[in-house]
């Protein structure tokens, strides 16, 4: 059925407020405002953030930038904290603690890639195979920028961090980025998506819906892009964004009970070098003798893209 997301959106209270201290032109505060945006006026939130920018830029005692309640945890800890609390949630709830309650209670945790791909996958991923009705939502900026900007799992092939600098020895990080993803779709939990806050915010807000109303586990992997770790003008946020999806460097998808559904297809597919020429962690792809290595990102961005499709024609037979 039609409706306006924009008045939707409008007239809902952002959940996550100004005032924090992000960097200009970080992906992360749009993504973190558009999920919170997606509760239902007269839902509560219980919110756990692993250690990282998100958490030491918008909850410095006595000040916070989040209206629900708020846990900061450790790294390695969000999704076992928030399962935790989901669990004791329950148990009083069946007690009858909660009997008066107006709405409903969710349980939404946010975590970057260093907390979630590397040091907190083993927490997320118990929590996702118990079963709590809690949603993950991981804003993935590439890297550990938090702390110097060193190379994370996620960090792509190539790029150029504090711990894989690009010199004359290696070409900054030799590994591809791991598939977060697909490891989530692993646990064959009802629903995982991944997303990125374009300048409609349409995708972002739906998939969050959907996996903040689903029954028991769900997972967002959201595109976060970092100035100071990426090298783009401040400026430039929505476009490396939209350069991101339309180069299918970071494809928008999602999977409900095991079916793949891709959300977006560009109309005309742009090759990688578009998304990697505005950011410094890649100018030394651009150097002469150093087009291998553009035509190496090309050939594993096509055969995932291509993997992806053939996905969402097997699960939907």
């Amino acid at each position: 059925m039609p409706y306006n997301l924009k008045e939707i959106v409008a007239n809902k209270p952002s959940r996550f407020t100004s005032g924090h201290r992000m960097c200009a032109g970080c992906g992360a505060p749009p993504v973190v405002r558009m999920v919170m945006r997606a509760l239902k006026p007269e839902d509560h939130a219980v919110v756990a953030n692993a250690t990282g920018c998100m958490e030491v830029a918008s909850f410095i005692y006595p000040y916070t930038a989040w209206t629900d309640s708020y846990i900061h945890t450790a790294f390695e800890a969000a999704a076992s904290t928030l399962s935790g609390v989901e669990a004791a949630y329950n148990v009083l709830k069946n007690k009858g603690k909660f009997a008066n309650q107006k709405g409903e209670t969710k349980f939404i945790a946010f975590g970057g890639d260093g907390g979630t791909y590397d040091i907190g996958l083993q927490s997320l991923s118990g929590a996702m195979e118990r079963g709590h009705d809690m949603v993950y939502v991981c804003y993935d900026n590439g890297a550990y920028m938090n702390t110097g900007i060193q190379r994370s799992s996620a960090t792509p092939m190539f790029a150029d961090t504090t711990t894989s600098p690009a010199g004359t020895v290696i070409q900054g990080k030799q590994q591809p980025r791991k598939d977060l993803a697909k490891i989530m779709v692993g646990h064959h939990i009802p629903y995982v998506a991944q997303s990125i806050a374009t300048t409609n915010f349409k995708d972002l807000y739906e998939k969050a819906e959907k996996a903040i109303y689903t029954k028991g586990p769900a997972f967002l992997n959201v595109m976060a892009p970092c100035p100071r770790g990426w090298g783009y003008p401040t400026d430039m946020l929505m476009e490396i964004n939209k350069l991101a999806i339309d180069t299918c460097y970071w494809p928008l998808y999602e999977v409900e009970n095991g079916k793949y559904t891709i959300t977006y297809k560009p109309a005309k597919k742009l090759p990688v070098e578009e998304f990697l020429k505005p950011q410094k962690r890649f100018k030394h792809l651009f150097k002469p003798g150093n087009e291998w290595m553009i035509k190496e990102i090309q050939d594993l961005v096509d055969s995932r893209w291509q993997e992806l499709l053939d996905l969402e024609e097997m699960t939907n037979k």
